[in-house]
């Protein structure tokens, strides 16, 4: 007989990747929250939407001219940009007398994203383009998180699929003149979190949040789905059972720009921080099939022997974990950084950020569904 959990899961990453690109402040994030929403509805729960304005980044002409070679590509979305005339120059390494500066890099935390920063605090090059790391697909660009978004700095970064770098390569060695065009525009638009509260029988206890991010670059299924599902399976599980304490759910868009919606949620509900019992973290990429290994994080010991409890119970164990002195990745940062408690749960992703993260080969259902139905345990009995 089919695990039930399994079908609910299924069908929400995949009716999730289905939407399309799920940027922050988009038709389709707003359509996104709108389902969201309506799941939540018909689960018995009242959602609301949390709508905001911010100015979102509109990409107009950002490609790479090589003679006769074009190369489209994505702006960075915290940097500076060009005019419709672009910038004509020659390529070279970053560090080198270019007008123009080339880095190949992965879409996360690393010693290449340390480089680019560098080059782009320093201004060494009139432009930039980082280049994807070849062990992603060719096509398709796996694209940097906006982590200055409400401070843009630096030169023009134009982000491009691994297959331009060949061409790259052979105009630099030839000193070519090319041309790079970054032009966008920010625009004034509106963006929304999904939230959503079960009161429970003694409102005077601490509440108990749970959170995840809801956008994301692309299609974002093994990335964005696991949690988005986990967090519908609460939502239904902790209305069934009733609990003890209030339970808060917040869905925040604007995760790829600095966690602007979660921001947003937390001006408004400061004291939660550090006055909720604990923050349940449903972060990025446990779903995903090409997964080295889950990574938990928490802020104490206590927290950390409560998790596995319910871990053993399922007969599943993480990867990797965050030194609980360490500041944590993902959303959970911001709670670290505000002094509260919190459980994390995410992992790596051989296509993150990447086009390619799509239902349903991106998705590794059987081990996300056994992660869900834990992590919907550990937080029915947080609830009590």
């Amino acid at each position: 007989m089919t695990d039930q959990l399994s079908v609910r899961v299924a069908r929400i990453i995949e009716e999730y990747s289905a939407q399309g690109i799920h940027r922050t402040g988009t038709a389709t994030d707003k359509a996104s929250g709108e389902w969201l929403a309506a799941n939540i509805s018909e689960l018995g729960v009242t959602p609301d939407l949390e709508r905001f304005e911010f100015e979102r980044v509109q990409p107009l002409d950002t490609a790479l001219l090589i003679g006769q070679q074009r190369f489209e590509g994505v702006p960075l979305y915290d940097c500076m940009y060009t005019g419709p005339e672009g910038i004509t120059g020659k390529l070279g390494e970053l560090g080198s007398h270019a007008d123009i500066g080339i880095i190949r890099m992965q879409p996360r935390s690393s010693p290449a994203g340390q480089t680019l920063n560098e080059a782009r605090h320093k201004q060494l090059h009139k432009a930039l383009i980082a280049v994807t790391d070849p062990r992603l697909p060719a096509s398709g660009v796996a694209t940097l998180n906006a982590e200055h978004f409400s401070g843009p700095f630096g030169p023009p970064v134009l982000q491009l699929a691994n297959d331009s770098w060949l061409a790259l390569q052979e105009a630099a060695k030839r000193r070519s003149s090319v041309k790079l065009t970054v032009h966008c525009e920010r625009t004034v638009s509106e963006a929304m979190n999904v939230a959503a509260g079960i009161k429970g029988s003694d409102s005077g206890l601490p509440q108990l949040v749970i959170m995840t991010p809801r956008s994301g670059w692309w299609q974002c299924a093994s990335e964005r789905g696991g949690g988005i599902a986990c967090f519908l399976e609460m939502v239904s599980a902790i209305k069934v059972a009733g609990p003890r304490r209030d339970v808060l759910f917040t869905a925040n868009t604007g995760h790829e720009l600095d966690h602007l919606g979660l921001d947003r949620y937390l001006e408004a509900n400061s004291s939660l921080i550090k006055g909720a019992l604990l923050w349940i973290h449903l972060g990025a990429n446990f779903a995903a099939a090409y997964n080295p290994g889950v990574r938990l994080q928490y802020s104490d010991q206590h927290a950390k022997a409560l998790t596995e409890e319910f871990l053993n119970r399922t007969g599943i164990q993480a990867a990797i974990e965050t030194p609980i002195e360490q500041r944590p990745f993902g959303e959970a940062r911001n709670i670290f950084d505000g002094g509260g408690r919190y459980i994390s749960i995410l992992g790596g992703n051989g296509l993150f950020h990447h086009p390619k993260d799509t239902w349903p080969r991106a998705v590794n259902l059987a081990e996300t569904s056994r992660w869900i139905r834990a992590f919907t345990d550990l937080a029915v009995a947080l609830s009590r």
